[in-house]
């Protein structure tokens, strides 16, 4: 009989999934496979990764969904490019279905495994599903891709119809999944993680966690925009992990956001605009991933990297509530709200003069929704280094963005209890608290929270030195040149 092989990997659903849609249409037996992989599993510095918990939660409800359907999810431990060839071979399949990945290791990987299968007759199909459009779906007048978000952004929205938004019907074929016998999924510490705070948390995951999270915010999506900057109230869709790895579907929430057409729901659209632009500038420019910059002149920033600077960051122990209370929570929770990332990638590249790519591996190590492509390029914005970036003479004042976003201190409050007594005012630069009054509210600094570890003038001024200082590089060697 036809079989097929659908390789699940950051698409973590049993709906409108492009791979299974095309095997279960085009298959007589569709068997479906998820790996643990080991290539990744075993860089990861910690046993106890929300990640890791949080895709083994939403494999064990896709298993149990396609169980209920009458297959079932065969789950292994080990190399992904061994393991897909070799369950392909062992179950007669006769091409193997995925959705397509962008990053570079994945795409060696994929081809990998493709030329494995080829060698033993089996053909490797590969689809678009995790984003809108892809590659060179969108490229400008001349054919190249934008380096510049506005204009990428308005060809998009142009091109954008019910055509690439339309959700693939898996159900109509989902007969044609192959019966075998239910197998119970491997536990957590089978493949060597344990359980983190990620129930405590109270963030659902798999299916039914995307689905409870994006129907909340259907009804606040239309305060999306003047309510996403404020970390201490619920302005978000708290979507990125569902969205990072396949448990909601890309073109239903698209769909969604643009058919409700109010601001705030356009203005979220553009978010996932911006997602599809970090994904096609990673595509194009695979140099970044291995921490290139994207504007070369700011390859060799001289940045001092002062470890100890560096440590403070990463602890929320700067002296900065707001960069502390950020910082505070991506350990705790894995989470950081987007202007916080902004303010916290900002202080420790033009504030601490630290490396962009030291702040990028953290986010990396630490982010629940960790995705190269929009890690990548959110530290290279902030470093002014990336396409499309913030101007390297812009600063964000650690500050100011405190009193703007948290006028009243209560994410500050949440994440640094020890500034709890302070007044709305005092609590966004404790420092300058007169000393009677430190006493008196028990908030000392320099003894029950750090003193400023840098002084934002001084290093603002330090920091526009260091970037003129590659910006005129640029300008000489331009001058320089015959064909300019």
């Amino acid at each position: 009989m036809n079989k097929a092989l659908v390789w699940f990997r950051r698409d973590l659903r049993d709906f409108d999934h492009a791979a299974l849609y095309h095997a279960l249409k085009t298959s007589e037996q569709v068997y479906c496979a998820f790996i643990f992989d080991t290539e990744i599993l075993d860089s990861l510095p910690s046993k106890t990764d929300r990640r890791v918990e949080f895709i083994w939660e939403s494999v064990r409800e896709l298993k149990a969904a396609l169980q209920n359907k009458g297959g079932d999810l065969i789950v292994e431990h080990g190399k992904a490019r061994e393991l897909i060839p070799k369950i392909a071979i062992q179950l007669n399949i006769y091409a193997v279905f995925v959705n397509r990945d962008y990053e570079p290791n994945a795409i060696a990987r994929d081809n990998d495994v493709a030329t494995q299968l080829t060698q033993n007759n089996i053909a490797f199909h590969d689809f678009k599903d995790q984003v809108i459009f892809e590659k060179d779906e969108v490229l400008s007048l001349t054919n190249k891709p934008y380096s510049i978000f506005t204009p990428y952004k308005n060809a998009h929205l142009k091109k954008l119809n019910d055509f690439y938004l339309k959700p693939y019907p898996v159900d109509n074929y989902i007969c044609h999944l192959a019966k075998i016998a239910p197998s119970d999924l491997m536990s957590l510490k089978a493949i060597g993680f344990k359980r983190t705070n990620l129930a405590e948390m109270l963030l659902p995951t798999g299916m039914s966690g995307g689905r409870k999270l994006f129907e909340d915010f259907e009804n606040r999506m239309h305060h999306y925009q003047e309510a996403r900057d404020f970390p201490a109230i619920k302005g978000v869709s708290y979507l990125s992990a569902h969205i990072r790895f396949g448990t909601v579907s890309i073109r239903l929430l698209a769909r969604q956001a643009r058919d409700r057409a109010n601001t705030g729901s356009q203005v979220w659209l553009n978010e996932l605009v911006w997602r599809d632009f970090y994904f096609q500038t990673l595509y194009h420019n695979p140099q970044i991933a291995a921490g290139k910059a994207f504007k070369h002149e700011f390859d060799n920033l001289a940045f001092p990297n002062n470890t100890v600077l560096f440590t403070a960051w990463c602890k929320g122990e700067t002296g900065y509530p707001l960069v502390d209370a950020a910082m505070r929570q991506l350990n705790q929770t894995g989470f950081m709200h987007n202007r916080l990332r902004m303010v916290a990638a900002s202080f420790l590249v033009k504030d601490l003069l630290i490396d962009w790519r030291w702040g990028e591996r953290y986010f990396a190590e630490h982010l629940l929704d960790f995705d190269l492509s929009a890690n990548n390029g959110g530290w290279q914005w902030a470093a002014s280094t990336g396409c499309d970036a913030q101007p390297w003479f812009r600063i964000f004042n650690p500050v100011t963005q405190s009193e703007k976003f948290d006028p009243q201190g209560k994410f500050i409050r949440k994440y640094v209890p020890e500034l709890g007594n302070c007044s709305d005012k005092e609590i966004h630069a404790p420092w300058q608290i007169p000393q009677v009054r430190q006493q008196s509210i028990g908030v000392v600094i320099g003894r029950d929270y750090p003193a400023p570890v840098v002084d934002h003038a001084i290093q603002r001024a330090l920091a526009l030195d260091l970037y003129k200082s590659c910006s005129q590089i640029k300008t000489k060697k331009t001058s320089a040149d015959p064909k300019a």
